[in-house]
Formats: C-alpha cells, sequence, structure tokens
C-alpha cells in the first residue's frame, strides 16, 4: 500500500509523553530506554512541545545542565502536527517541506501518536521523490 492513512501508522502506538517540568536528562534517559527519538512535551493531556535529539544537542551544546534544566525551557514550544486522517504522502511532504524528522498526530486536542521517516514504507518514500523530482523540473 502507498499512501495509507496516519492512523493505521500509529493504531497501536503508546508515544512517549513527559510533563514540561520534566528534566532534559529524563527525557534522554526514557528515549534511550524507549529507543525512540522524540518526546511529546503534555499538560493536563494536550501537546505543548516536542524535544527531539536535536534539542538535547542543542541544549548540552549551549551548556544547559541537563539534571536541572526543565524540557519547557528547551523543547520546540507549539510543534506543528497532523490528523490521524491524513495520508503518510501528506505527512512525508510537510516533513520534507520543514525539515522535521518526528510529527505528532493529533486527533481534535488529543495526542494520538507521532510519525517518524523510518515509519513510512519505501513506496510511500519513492512516491515522494517522484513528486519533488516533478515540482524541482516544473519551477
Amino acid at each position: 500500500m502507498t499512501n495509507r492513512n496516519l492512523q493505521l501508522i500509529v493504531k497501536d502506538q503508546n508515544p512517549l509523553t513527559l510533563a514540561p517540568s520534566a528534566t532534559v536528562q529524563q527525557a534522554c534517559q526514557r528515549m534511550w530506554e524507549r529507543r525512540v527519538g522524540a518526546v511529546m512535551v503534555a499538560d493536563g493531556g494536550r501537546l505543548v512541545g516536542i524535544f527531539t535529539g536535536r534539542d538535547a544537542v542543542r541544549t548540552l551544546a549551549e551548556g544547559h545542565n541537563p539534571l536541572e534544566t526543565a524540557l519547557a525551557t528547551v523543547m520546540t514550544r507549539n510543534p506543528d502536527t497532523i490528523p490521524p486522517d491524513a495520508t503518510a504522502i501528506d505527512a512525508l511532504r510537510r516533513m520534507s517541506d520543514c525539515g522535521y524528522r518526528h510529527m505528532p498526530v493529533v486527533d481534535r486536542g488529543r495526542i494520538v501518536g507521532i510519525v517518524s521517516r523510518g515509519d513510512f514504507q519505501g513506496l510511500e518514500l519513492d512516491k515522494l521523490e517522484v513528486e519533488t523530482g516533478l515540482w524541482e523540473r516544473i519551477c
């Protein structure tokens, strides 16, 4: 199947979420344990940010102490989200256009899951590559 709905991709997910008060060290530890590249930061069940491996590197490079720095200080606030009825190609396009590696899947304010480039199959990636090539030739 070349254009699955995101709800199919995230249907069995138990996405990693932490509170804004959690520390960078706690987030990195949980990411390592779960073998994931991002934490969704939620306050009262509402997505308020995302913290990724890139954010962790930036945080350390800026000299923040990971044991004391709260996610609220270093997370990407109000990240772009995508609904579960969107297609894999929709997500890939947005991720490619905006330079994201991870995109939260949210339904009416409720966190449903998260997709990363690794969640997509070869045919979906091939379709995006073909589309991108066509646009480059047109423009």
